[in-house]
């Protein structure tokens, strides 16, 4: 884990209607996150959600 991993904990998550899923950005708290992902959600017909990365790396759905 690096140090942007540890500032920037939780990743907005956007899939496509084919399944593909693409990380959007990264954000400081939960909130920050959720703000953008509901932003971003009402505008079609993607799907966002909010994750926080993991002691291993990777990303958690919350």
């Amino acid at each position: 884990m690096n140090d942007s991993t540890v500032a920037l904990p939780w990743l907005v998550i956007r899939q496509d209607d084919n399944g593909s899923r693409y990380r959007v950005g990264r954000y400081a708290t939960r909130a920050e996150a959720q703000k953008i992902a509901d932003s971003l959600d009402g505008r079609g017909q993607q799907l966002y959600w909010v994750e926080r990365i993991g002691q291993n790396g990777t990303g958690a759905r919350d």
